[in-house]
């Protein structure tokens, strides 16, 4: 098929025009899928209500589940909007935007003569994964179901193929955290659940942030803003500062055998380090532990800088010192003198007592204010 071959920053990626017929036999739709109240097909339905199923419901129920996806909510009464506007509105395109697909190969790109960006792109064995427009194709096929649907409909389509597939799940959080509102930290649940080739560390990274929100003994339980979490719940810090925290501190060369046991990345192990170095600094802090409207305790700028003490905690602390009990009261010997200044932590007047030039440089010089504390320098 002709296509365009696109490069931006260190990515290449692929322009076609497609026909729709043909698109919508080459992709594959992967979703949970919630019907116009919020329940999940094949869960629990409301007593003395017969759940209404129809082509659009049996359509979107036939889509297969599989966590080796993107994966977003598809919402039939959506579908159905989109199918009668394709319908009905003939001055404006049937897709107007581009559509985004995935693919694991790595596809082959035969540049035309003379041209090194234009030229013959071989089509994937397997299917295409969706990033963006689930909802607009699911809407086109039943347009095409219409005894007067114009057939020769083209979709315009980005192809992200498998040597591009960090920067492919980053377009996925930026289109549709700018367009459908998505929480942008649909990203770390991505790289916890995809299966193919992300990077490793990555991932490890994602699920320690996944214990740290979901663990009954975790001092963050239900407080981290995770996508499809308890939003009624107070909020301290976003999934994708946590995460990136989270990343920057297993990166630590000088850390990382408390994360590692002899089978690699050990989530017992980088759970319980975590863990153990919160619940220390929130002794240390006391009943301003959560009290945000007078404190700054439990701020993401104060979480991220405790989370990168925690990596001071993997250099200096005795390894052999395992997560439980025993590391808790090291750590909060260790950690006391933190309660000396806990008043410096009152929400008036702290980004002066902290100043900085960002977010980040502030994050930093209250981890330097913890370790010296703690004598972790």
């Amino acid at each position: 098929m002709f296509a365009q071959r696109m490069r931006q920053k260190e990515s290449e990626f692929y322009f076609v025009s497609y026909p729709a017929e043909d698109l919508l036999r080459k992709v594959r739709f992967v979703s949970r899928f919630y019907g116009e109240r919020g329940q999940s097909i094949g869960g629990e339905e409301p007593k003395g209500k017969a759940k209404e199923v129809d082509d659009v419901e049996r359509y979107v129920q036939a889509i297969e589940k599989n966590s080796k996806s993107f994966q977003r909510d598809l919402n039939r009464r959506k579908v159905k909007q989109i199918k009668d506007f394709y319908r009905i509105e003939v001055r404006q395109p049937v897709i107007p935007g581009a559509i985004l697909l995935f693919t694991t190969e790595k596809l082959t790109f035969q540049p035309l003569k003379g041209m090194e960006r234009a030229g013959n792109l071989v089509e994937p064995r397997s299917e295409f994964l969706i990033i963006d427009g689930q909802h607009r194709l699911a809407g086109l096929h039943f347009y095409l179901q219409e005894k007067d649907a114009d057939r020769r409909v083209e979709v315009p389509v980005v192809i992200f193929d498998g040597k591009t597939a960090d920067f492919a799940t980053e377009m996925f959080v930026v289109i549709n955290s700018t367009h459908t509102r998505i929480n942008r930290s649909h990203l770390i649940d991505l790289y916890e659940r995809i299966e193919w080739g992300t990077d490793p560390e990555k991932k490890y990274a994602a699920q320690l942030v996944r214990s740290l929100y979901e663990a009954d003994d975790s001092p963050l339980q239900y407080h981290i803003n995770m996508l499809g979490g308890r939003s009624h719940q107070e909020m301290w810090i976003n999934q994708a500062q946590i995460f990136g925290e989270t990343y920057r501190l297993i990166r630590r060369r000088d850390a990382q055998h408390r994360f590692k046991d002899g089978r690699g990345w050990s989530k017992e192990r980088g759970y319980g380090l975590v863990r153990d170095t919160l619940k220390a600094l929130a002794k240390s802090f006391g009943e301003t532990w959560g009290d945000n409207k007078n404190h700054m305790v439990t701020r993401d700028v104060t979480i991220g800088a405790m989370l990168r003490v925690c990596g001071d905690v993997a250099a200096r602390i005795d390894a052999t010192v395992a997560p439980g009990p025993d590391l808790v009261k090291l750590l909060e010997a260790r950690f006391k003198p933190v309660s000396e200044i806990v008043a410096d932590f009152r929400r008036e007047g702290f980004y002066e007592r902290f100043p900085a030039r960002g977010q980040l440089e502030r994050i930093d010089i209250i981890r330097k204010r913890f370790a010296r504390q703690a004598r972790l320098e």
